[in-house]
């Protein structure tokens, strides 16, 4: 099985790891110098939409997929013409777009916070004047991580907003009273069948994933895997896609989709039968796909800036040790940290005293 891929970061490197027990092989197509997952297959080293590197990925690979959504649609079109190619480019233009991502949950009637599409500084102005303040001003492409987003709180925040964002399509999220964040990782091979892992809690600070806690029974799981499957429905997915939602009561609000294996899926690896990793391999790869049940209390930290001591963090019990092999700076994530526990409140204990070794930079 030779697998493409278009980028070569960390999760590239996780989905080379997955492929290892297929006997895969690897090609990633990937600008940077010594992407990290280049140590896993061969690196074509060139821009994204290089034709020659591209043809380079076609014949090296029997089917090809992306780690990151800032890929040009065109480009996995492109490559769809001559190879399986999954997600597919249709998936990755809505995804990357957040006004077109919230008109299609509004299609599928998947509630969201209220939102509104800036193209001025008056229409946002009239939007905060109906949606009301606090918001959140966000370009419609290219954000993540927090990057790309403004929080307004007051009428002093809005002005020049627009042009503070680089005058760019936007969109505007009205804030929402939540009790807490949740995401639904959630594969679909290419006949249909569609499996979803737990439902994950999430912790975010300065916009960036710090903790996820895969959740035993949310009374919310059923509604959030009926609204991924609509969407996975009508986009024909093949794959791995991320859901991220806010839970208010009794409510369940999307909040943005991932048409990639995601962050808040790595307790996966150690924590459920089978990974995120693996099953997307097994969805664009065309085979069965795997079980996805949680096997035991399991949450995930990031760990970002700076490594913590290596021998601390692995004397907790519990803890599975993952490093992308990148050179510490601020804000970088530069591994992740699998906790496993044999009880809810063991892995609370163990999330504190892992938590205590962390010297990310996020506060």
């Amino acid at each position: 099985m030779r697998i493409g891929i278009v980028g070569g970061g960390q999760l590239g490197r996780m989905l080379a790891e997955a492929g290892a027990g297929f006997d895969a092989r690897f090609t990633f197509l990937d600008p940077g110098d010594a992407p990290c997952a280049a140590l896993h297959g061969r690196h074509l080293h060139a821009a994204w939409d290089d034709a020659e590197a591209l043809t380079a990925l076609v014949d090296s690979s029997d089917a090809l997929t992306f780690e990151f959504e800032n890929v040009d649609p065109a480009v996995v079109a492109r490559l769809a013409e001559q190879r399986p190619a999954y997600p597919p480019a249709q998936a990755l233009a809505i995804a990357r777009d957040r006004w077109a991502e919230k008109t299609l949950f509004g299609e599928l009637e998947i509630p969201v916070a209220p939102v509104a599409r800036i193209d001025s500084q008056a229409e946002l102005d009239d939007a905060i004047a109906e949606i009301g303040l606090p918001a959140v001003l966000k370009t419609r492409t290219l954000g993540y991580d927090g990057k790309g987003q403004k929080v307004l709180r007051e009428r002093a925040d809005v002005s020049g907003a627009f042009a503070e964002l680089g005058e760019v399509p936007l969109v505007l999220e009205g804030f929402v009273d939540f009790d807490h964040e949740v995401s639904l990782i959630a594969v679909r091979d290419p006949v249909g069948e569609t499996r979803v892992w737990s439902l994950v809690r999430n912790e975010h600070r300065q916009g960036m994933l710090h903790c996820s806690i895969a959740l035993a029974d949310h009374p919310l799981q059923r509604v959030a895997a009926d609204y991924a499957g609509r969407v996975l429905k009508r986009l024909d997915y093949v794959g791995v896609m991320a859901f991220e939602f806010f839970v208010a009561g009794d409510d369940l609000l999307a909040n943005e989709i991932a048409p990639r294996v995601h962050n808040s899926g790595h307790w996966t690896i150690e924590g459920a039968t089978t990974s995120q990793f693996e099953n997307h391999l097994r969805a664009i790869a065309g085979l069965p796909l795997g079980a996805t049940e949680r096997l035991t209390p399991c949450a995930m930290l990031n760990v970002i800036g700076a490594l913590p001591e290596r021998e601390a963090v692995l004397a907790v019990p519990g803890t599975r040790w993952h490093d992308y092999g990148k050179a510490p700076r601020p804000g970088r994530k530069l591994g992740h940290i699998t906790i496993l526990a044999p009880d809810e409140a063991k892995l609370d204990e163990r999330i504190e005293a892992v938590e205590a070794l962390l010297v990310n930079d996020l506060g």
